[in-house]
């Protein structure tokens, strides 16, 4: 057995970028719980949750509902041709990852998807981690594009350019993952992880055409229920709640974001609504009541999953790829 030498540094579990960006996210859902006691704004959340009648109610559920189909079908389409995966069991695997990253904080719900990806269906981890990541960058350029269309007070030729160069990303994300080189045993174990990555990613993106439409499917239908919800409890028009939707939505692609996105959710939400004449303390109120939403739809699939969908089976052998 090795020993390291005394004069390399031990390597710490965190970095200090980790615990200053938790720290702010801390802080983040500190303020917001402050405010919210503070005042008495509780109450007024309750309010507007009470302005939802329940037949508005029910078709955001169906809705949310549709979202989760849509984002099931479209991980398995990815993974049909090339893994015995079910869509039930890959439905599970969406409700469970979509509750975990809701309730747990700083984004550690993210691994579930892949872990269960791999356990259930012996893909490999790099290929799962690899289809996580084409999965939220998708995510983020469907977001980022709708939200040129949405943003106030941008002439035509800005959101053009904006929705242009987020094509442009999108275009050169997978030509650069199939220009991967081959391993080779003069790489370090870093390079070899990088590049075996890049491979996966590259296989993530094969079909891309038709994983862009399954997510622009899956993310119209989501927001236009988030703006639908948001309007009926600020009794405004759909533009309003979709500037909000856009808002809660904008706020979850930032690198940092408050437990569980308490506070950087109703902050994007709020401030996208002010240019539409919401006040600030109205913003954040609907938009916490659409958060408390989103998070109880995520919990109630997330438990109807795992105790109503057929298990997937459990591999024994699964497909190793370290190097």
């Amino acid at each position: 057995m090795t020993h390291p030498s005394p004069t390399e540094p031990s390597r710490k579990p965190s970095t200090l970028s980790t615990w200053l960006s938790r720290l702010v996210a801390l802080v983040f859902t500190a303020a917001l719980m402050v405010w919210f006691v503070q005042g008495a704004h509780w109450q007024g959340v309750g309010a507007r949750l009470a302005q939802i009648h329940i037949w508005q109610l029910a078709v955001a559920v169906a809705a949310f509902a549709v979202t989760y189909l849509l984002r099931a079908g479209r991980v398995y389409d990815e993974f049909r041709r090339t893994t015995e995966v079910s869509y039930a069991g890959i439905l599970r695997i969406t409700l469970v990852h979509n509750a975990s990253v809701n309730i747990l904080p700083f984004r550690s719900g993210e691994a579930a998807f892949p872990l269960l990806l791999s356990r259930w269906f012996g893909v490999a981890p790099t290929r799962a981690v690899a289809a996580l990541l084409w999965l939220r960058i998708q995510d983020a350029f469907v977001v980022l594009a709708l939200a040129s269309l949405v943003w106030p007070d941008l002439p035509v030729w800005l959101r053009l350019l904006w929705i242009g160069a987020v094509a442009a990303a999108a275009w050169a994300i997978p030509a650069w993952a199939r220009n991967h080189p081959e391993v080779l045993d003069s790489h370090g174990k870093l390079q070899k992880i990088t590049i075996k990555l890049r491979a996966a990613l590259a296989e993530s993106t094969r079909g891309s055409m038709r994983s862009w439409l399954w997510t622009v499917a899956n993310w119209s239908v989501k927001l236009a229920a988030q703006a639908w919800l948001l309007s009926a409890v600020l009794g405004s028009t759909l533009a309003t709640g979709m500037a909000g939707a856009m808002g809660v939505e904008l706020a979850a692609i930032l690198p940092i974001q408050g437990v569980a996105g308490f506070g950087t959710y109703e902050a994007g939400g709020a401030a996208l609504m002010r240019p539409h004449g919401i006040m600030l303390a109205d913003g954040l109120q609907a938009a916490l009541a659409l958060h408390l939403f989103v998070i109880s739809c995520a919990l109630v699939g997330g438990g109807l999953a795992a105790v109503l969908l057929p298990g997937a089976r459990t591999t024994t052998n699964s497909i190793s790829d370290t190097p």
